[in-house]
């Protein structure tokens, strides 16, 4: 896994470099400023370039670039807020040098910031660069950056954020207005909030550009933010030994589906097997049992008498004692509905606890909203919400909960010793260590009914086979979105369905062992 980090840490890796190394502060804006102008250049191509430059380091790194970019031929423009004396001493200086080559380059122009006119002057430049606020920023932004961000955006330009997007909180991946990158050349170290959050969805792809200070130094500061990696989802697939059956194949238990929702168990049981599980029974009302039966293939269906209702209820959990027992993992909530009878069986089976490990999706989370999961013993267990079923289970809104995902989710694992795969773009992994691990692939093609039931199954299927249960959910969720991204390639995100990354699941994992193995 790669490891991210906060703002605080790499500002200790500044203060390492400064006061340890003794690397002046103006050699570390020239290093960052040289990769700045590599890296950019090769990723587009361009014959202008624009900056729009703030008073502090970031501006200073946005100074020293240009210069670069002048020094290379192309035509360059820089707005720059403020005056030289609200300049911090690295960016005044790197202001100068560049005030003075103006006079003997006629491919640059340095204009002082006075109305949003400034700002449409880009419109010329074919590649505009963000240089106005560093990581160091935080809250709402103030005017005049406000009305500049706003302005930007509006421009179709390729975009280039340095450090960061101006208007993200890069340790909580949110902001409310934030300049819309399509690539971030991120100083020192990654950042864990280009990584998820409003950062994933405005920083567009991400370099990191280097101070002049080796990564050892980053090494050692202790973070529980990750990305992960191809080889971590290898790493929780289990090895098949020669002598299994289908019973030490992992077994695994559906309560899924009702009257209303009988595809979400045909798609959590199905995948439960294409990923590997040796046995899998569905547990489906008795009265509609017709709806599945001939969609399930290798899938063992038992029915509870649900009375017509269409419905778990719990005077059928009693029945199940049994089945629940026998089963390695016991999957509970995709489709079963939301109806008070349906609610009350889910809460009896984690109170009784009749079972060895356990996945739970979509409705059986709605049966505890609303901080009800207080009273129950939810440790070990994988919950599997997107950001709506979350929020609503611990009490706030969807609003307040992208203020700082990370708070929010780490706090809930930590106090209940759950696993927490919450879903968006991209899916983080909470554990009860209060690590936070990134998935690292998937599309928008994933947006669509059926696909959450499918990783619900995934990660059962996996979960049966294997152990350590971290490595379970890893595993399932990468292999999941990166059988959505090998999908896109052959069949555009408008028409991916959820039953095609259950078919696909073999070839994604083929690819993963030819790849990285």
């Amino acid at each position: 896994m790669i490891p991210l980090y906060s703002t605080k840490q790499i500002r200790k890796v500044d203060d390492y470099a400064i006061n340890r190394l003794g690397l002046p502060g103006v050699v570390l804006m020239e290093n960052a400023s040289i990769e700045i102008f590599q890296i950019i250049r090769e990723y587009f191509e361009f014959s202008s370039v624009g900056f729009v430059c703030g008073k502090g380091n970031n501006g200073g790194d946005g100074f020293a670039a240009a210069r670069h970019f002048v020094n290379a031929s192309y035509k360059v423009k820089v707005i720059y807020l403020g005056t030289n004396n609200e300049m911090s001493p690295d960016c005044k200086m790197n202001f100068f040098v560049l005030k003075k080559m103006e006079k003997s380059h006629k491919n640059l122009s340095v204009v002082k910031y006075t109305s949003i006119r400034n700002i449409i002057s880009l419109k010329s430049c074919d590649l505009i660069c963000d240089a106005l606020l560093g990581s160091g920023a935080k809250g709402k932004l103030r005017e005049p950056y406000l009305s500049i961000i706003h302005s930007l955006n509006r421009m179709r330009k390729f975009k280039v954020s340095i450090d960061i997007p101006t208007g993200l909180d890069v340790d909580k991946g949110y902001g409310e207005d934030i300049f819309h990158s399509d690539l971030t050349i991120t100083l020192g170290g990654l950042k864990k909030g280009l990584f998820f959050g409003d950062g994933y969805s405005y920083a567009g792809s991400i370099e990191k550009g280097s101070i002049g200070v080796s990564d050892e130094y980053l090494k050692s500061l202790y973070t529980q933010e990750y990305l992960i990696e191809p080889e971590d989802a290898l790493a929780g697939l289990p090895e098949k030994q020669r002598n299994i059956h289908k019973y030490s194949a992992g077994k695994v238990l559906s309560i899924c589906g009702s009257e209303s929702y009988p595809g979400a168990a045909v798609l959590t049981s199905k995948s439960v097997l294409k990923i590997g599980a040796g046995a899998c029974i569905l547990v489906f009302p008795k009265s509609q049992r017709n709806l599945i039966q001939k969609k399930l293939g290798e899938v063992v269906v038992k029915t509870y008498n649900d009375k017509n209702s269409g419905y778990i209820s719990v005077e059928n959990i009693d029945d199940l004692t049994e089945k629940i027992l026998w089963s390695d993992v016991l999957v509970i909530g995709p489709g079963i509905g939301r109806s008070n009878e349906s609610q009350k069986a889910v809460i009896k089976i984690l109170r009784e606890r009749k079972f060895k490990k356990i996945v739970l999706d979509a409705d059986a989370i709605y049966a505890f909203k609303k901080g009800k999961y207080k009273s129950l013993n939810l440790k070990s267990v994988i919950l599997t919400p997107h950001h709506g079923e979350f929020a609503n289970l611990i009490g706030i809104s969807v609003s307040e909960l992208k203020t700082d995902i990370l708070k929010y989710g780490r706090n809930f694992t930590k106090r209940t010793g759950a696993y927490l795969v919450l879903k968006d773009a991209p899916t983080i992994i909470f554990t009860p260590a209060g690590d936070a691990l990134i998935n690292s692939c998937g599309n928008p093609g994933l947006a669509k009914f059926g696909t959450g039931d499918v990783l619900t199954g995934i990660i059962a299927g996996v979960l049966s086979q294997q152990n350590d249960t971290e490595k379970a959910v890893i595993a399932a969720v990468y292999i999941h979105s990166f059988a959505a991204d090998l999908l896109v390639a052959r069949k555009t995100e408008y028409s991916l369905m959820a039953e095609d990354l259950i078919n696909y699941i073999p070839s994604t994992i083929n690819f993963l062992r030819n790849s990285f193995v």
